[in-house]
C-alpha cells in the first residue's frame, strides 16, 4: 500500500500528487470545506445542490474550483448518487451533466468511468468513501463513491469486472486511491449493517470491524474497501490511501459529526488533453 501525499492547489483543492504520476496529464482531486462563498451551515465551499444551499452559491463554489483545477464546468461530468453499485461508461456527450444544477445529473449511478481526455469526472461526499480507479495500459480512469451500502455492493469490485470484461484490464494492472473519508474510530454501526459486511467478505473480519456494545461495532469503510479490492485482484502495491478523517478534520464536512445539515466536497479525476 502507498500512502497518499495531498498536495494544496489552493485553499480550495487537494491534489493526489502521488496516485496522479500513475497516468501523464492525470488529475486526482479533492476539494475541502474552505474558500467558497456558501453559508453556515454549508460554510463555506458546498459543492453539493442537494443539501438545500443556495443554488447560485453552489454555482459560485464550482467556478472558483474549475479556475483552480483547469477543467471548465462544460467538461464536469455527475451522477445522481444513490448509495448503490451502478456504473456507467461516459463519453464527451455527456460533459456538462450534473455541473452546474442536480437535474442534469446521471441518473442512478454512483460510478462513473471513460477513457477519454479532457473530461472530469466528479463526485460529492461528507464521510462516505471516494474511490479512484487508473488503468495506464488502456487509458482508463473511474471514480465510485462508496457508502457502507456502495461497499457491501461491491462497486469497487464492479468497475474492475466491467474494465476486464469490456477493455481487457486485468485488476493487477489496475491503480486505485482510497480518498478521505470516515475513520472507524467515529463510524459505528449496528448489527444490520455489520451483518452485510461480514456476508460481503465472506472471512476474516477483525480489521474492519471492531465490536463496542452489545450490537454495535466500529466499521473501518477505508480498510473494507481495501480487503474487497485485493480480493478481487489489485495488486496491494497499487493502491493508494489517503489516512485523512473527515470527521476529525476542519478542513472538511462531515455528516456524521454536522447530523446531515451540512455540506458536501467533491472527489474528481481527469485526463487532461495531451
Amino acid at each position: 500500500m502507498v500512502e497518499e501525499k495531498w498536495e494544496k492547489r489552493s485553499e480550495r483543492v487537494l491534489a493526489a500528487t502521488v496516485f496522479s504520476n500513475v497516468m501523464p496529464g492525470m488529475f486526482a482531486g479533492f476539494t475541502t470545506r474552505h474558500g467558497g462563498v456558501s453559508k453556515s451551515p454549508y460554510a463555506t465551499l458546498n459543492m453539493g445542490f442537494h443539501v438545500g444551499d443556495d443554488q447560485n452559491d453552489v454555482q459560485r463554489n464550482r467556478s472558483l474550483v474549475a479556475a483552480d483545477i483547469g477543467f471548465p464546468l462544460t467538461k464536469w461530468i455527475g451522477s445522481e448518487q444513490v448509495h448503490q453499485a451502478e456504473i456507467a461508461e461516459v463519453t464527451a456527450a455527456d460533459a456538462g451533466r450534473g455541473a452546474d444544477c442536480l437535474e442534469t445529473a446521471l441518473p442512478g449511478l454512483d460510478g462513473i468511468y471513460t477513457e477519454e481526455q479532457g473530461l472530469l469526472l466528479t463526485s460529492l461526499y461528507a464521510d462516505c468513501v471516494p474511490l479512484y480507479f487508473a488503468a495506464k495500459s488502456a487509458g482508463l480512469i473511474g471514480l465510485c463513491h462508496a457508502g457502507w451500502k456502495g461497499s457491501v455492493a461491491k462497486i469497487g469490485p464492479k468497475l474492475l469486472g466491467i474494465w476486464k470484461e469490456k477493455h481487457r484490464v486485468s485488476a493487477s494492472d489496475v491503480y486505485v486511491l482510497i480518498g478521505p473519508s470516515i475513520c472507524a474510530s467515529h463510524y459505528e454501526v449496528d448489527e444490520a449493517v455489520a451483518s452485510k459486511v461480514k456476508d460481503a467478505l465472506g472471512g476474516e473480519v477483525a480489521r474492519v470491524l471492531m465490536p463496542t456494545k452489545p450490537g454495535h461495532s466500529l466499521l473501518d469503510l477505508p480498510m473494507l474497501n481495501k480487503q474487497l479490492l485485493i480480493a478481487a485482484g489489485v495488486n496491494p502495491s497499487h493502491i493508494h490511501t489517503s489516512n485523512v478523517c473527515t470527521y476529525e478534520s476542519d478542513a472538511f464536512f462531515s455528516h456524521r459529526k454536522e447530523k446531515g445539515r451540512t455540506g458536501r466536497m467533491m472527489s474528481a479525476i481527469g485526463l487532461q488533453k495531451g
